[in-house]
C-alpha cells in the first residue's frame, strides 16, 4: 500500500508553489516515512517507560531522572555525533544507530518480564541505565539525519519539506502516546515493548531503498577540536541562528509539562488511556498546524511569528497547569503543540537554509544540544520544580518563564525580530 501510495505521489513533477512538492520526491517520501516508524516508536517507548518508572517509584522526581539518564550522554557526545555526520557517510551512521535503538528497547522488554530480577534488586535504575544509551545513539542519529534530508530535496524545497518532516514527526507523535497508552490498558508491558521494538527496527527498511549521497569536501588541515569548534563559532557568530536557537531551548526548558503528564493523569484522574491521550494532544495540534503551513508558510514574516507561537505556547502551558477538566486540559495542550509546530519550522528552515553543506552535520550537533537535549533537561528541570513548588505551581512558574524570555530574547536579537523571509 505505502509502494502503491508513493507511486501516485510522485507520478507529478513537484513545483516550489506546490504544498506536495517535497513528498513528490520518491527518496523524501521514503526518507518521511522512515522517520514516522522511528519517532512512531520511539515515542510509544516514552509513554511506556514513563508509566513503568512511575508505577516503579509513584515518584514525580523519578519521571525527571528519565530526562536527565538520556540528556547526560547526549550533551556530552552530540557535538562529535556532528563531526562525524560531515565526514562518513550518514545512510550508514543512521541504519547502525537505529540498529542500538533497537536493541536497547528490546532490552527495556527483557526488563519488563514478571519477577524480572534486575528490576526487583535495582528498581528502576536498569531502566535508567538503557536510557542512558539511547541517548549515545540519538547523538550521532539527529545530525546525520538532518543533514541527510538537505542531501534529498532541492534547496528550493527546504521550507516544505521541513514542514511534511515535522508532520511526520507530530503524527507519529500523536499515534504513539495513544498506542502506547492502548496497549497498556488492554495487554501487558511485554507486549507494548514487543512491538515497539518492531516499530524502530521497520524504519530501517525505509531508509535502505534511498541512494546514498557523496560527502561534502572535508578540510584535511582541520583538528577534531578545530573541526568541532568551527561549528559552535558558526552558530554563535550568526545572531539570528543563535536568537531562534535560545527560544526554543528555554521554551522547551521552562515551559514543557511532558514529563509531569503521568502526574497530571492522576490528578484528572485518568487511566493509561487517559494519560495517552493527554500525551498525544500536543502532536494533534501541532499536525493541524502543519496543515495550515503546507499552505501559507509561517517563512513570511517569520520573526513575527516565532516570539508570538512561542508566547502564546507559554500562555497555554499556564492555562493547562490550572485546568482542572480533563477536556480543557487535552485542548490547552493541543494549542501548546500547535504553536509549539510554527516555532519548530521556522527553526528548522533558518538551519537548512543558512548552513554550508559541509557544515550541516556540525551545527545540527549544536542545534540538537540546544534542543534536543532542553526537552531531557526540562524533564528534570519539571521533576525538581515538582518536588520544589508542588504539580501545578511548578508548571505554571515555567509557562511563566517562558513568556519573559520571549520579551528578552526579542531585545537581544532583533535581527531575528524583523526577519521577514
Amino acid at each position: 500500500m505505502c509502494r502503491t501510495f508513493l507511486t501516485a505521489l510522485t507520478e507529478q513533477q513537484p513545483s516550489p508553489n506546490d504544498p506536495f512538492a517535497a513528498l513528490r520526491i520518491r527518496e523524501f517520501s521514503y526518507f518521511t516515512l522512515a522517520r514516522f516508524a522511528l519517532v512512531l516508536g520511539i515515542r510509544m517507548q516514552a509513554v511506556i517507560v514513563g508509566w513503568q518508572v512511575y508505577k516503579i517509584t509513584g515518584d514525580e522526581w523519578s519521571l525527571g531522572l528519565v530526562g536527565l539518564a538520556e540528556a547526560i550522554p547526549f550533551i556530552a557526545i552530540s557535538l562529535f555525533g556532528g563531526h562525524i555526520a560531515d565526514i562518513i557517510d550518514r545512510k550508514k551512521i543512521i541504519i547502525a544507530t537505529t540498529l542500538l535503538l533497537t536493541l536497547c528497547t528490546a532490552a527495556l522488554w527483557s526488563f519488563s518480564l514478571d519477577g524480572n530480577e534486575m528490576i526487583t534488586l535495582y528498581g528502576a535504575m536498569p531502566v535508567y541505565s538503557v536510557i542512558f544509551v539511547t541517548g549515545i545513539a540519538r547523538a550521532f542519529m539527529g545530525p546525520s539525519y538532518f543533514a541527510y534530508l538537505a542531501q534529498i530535496v532541492p534547496r528550493s524545497l527546504l521550507a516544505n519539506s521541513t514542514t511534511w518532516n515535522t508532520t511526520a514527526w507530530h503524527t507519529a507523535d500523536i499515534v504513539g502516546p495513544v498506542a502506547g497508552g492502548l496497549i497498556l490498558a488492554s495487554s501487558t508491558l511485554q507486549n507494548a515493548y514487543a512491538i515497539d521494538t518492531f516499530l524502530i527496527f521497520t524504519s530501517i527498511f525505509f531508509i535502505l531503498p534511498i541512494k546514498a549521497r557523496p560527502m561534502p569536501p572535508v578540510n584535511k588541515q582541520e583538528s577534531i577540536w578545530e573541526s568541532l569548534g568551527t561549528g559552535i563559532r558558526f552558530v554563535f557568530g550568526n545572531q539570528i541562528m543563535l536568537g531562534a536557537l535560545s527560544l526554543d531551548l528555554f521554551a522547551v526548558l521552562f515551559g514543557g509539562a511532558m514529563a509531569m503528564l503521568p502526574a497530571f493523569a492522576e490528578l484528572l484522574e485518568q487511566d493509561a488511556v487517559g494519560f495517552g491521550i493527554l500525551r498525544a494532544a500536543p502532536a494533534a495540534g501541532a499536525i493541524l498546524m502543519a496543515v495550515i503551513m503546507a499552505y501559507r508558510s509561517p517563512m513570511i514574516k517569520a520573526g513575527r511569528n516565532l516570539f508570538f507561537s512561542v508566547f502564546a505556547f507559554g500562555a497555554c502551558t499556564i492555562a493547562f497547569a490550572y485546568s482542572e477538566y480533563f477536556w480543557l486540559s487535552v485542548i490547552l495542550l493541543a494549542l501548546t503543540g500547535a504553536f509549539d509546530n510554527v516555532s519548530v519550522v521556522i527553526r528548522h528552515t533558518i538551519l537548512q537554509m543558512m548552513t554550508p553543506e559541509n557544515m550541516r552535520g556540525r551545527v545540527s550537533s549544536v542545534n540538537s544540544i540546544f534542543i534536543g537535549s532542553s526537552n531531557e533537561i526540562g524533564a528534570f528541570e519539571s521533576g525538581a520544580a515538582a518536588r520544589l513548588m508542588g504539580l501545578v505551581p511548578s508548571v505554571a512558574f515555567g509557562g511563566a518563564m517562558t513568556m519573559l524570555v520571549v520579551g528578552a530574547i526579542a531585545a537581544l536579537a532583533p535581527k531575528l525580530r524583523k526577519m521577514k523571509q
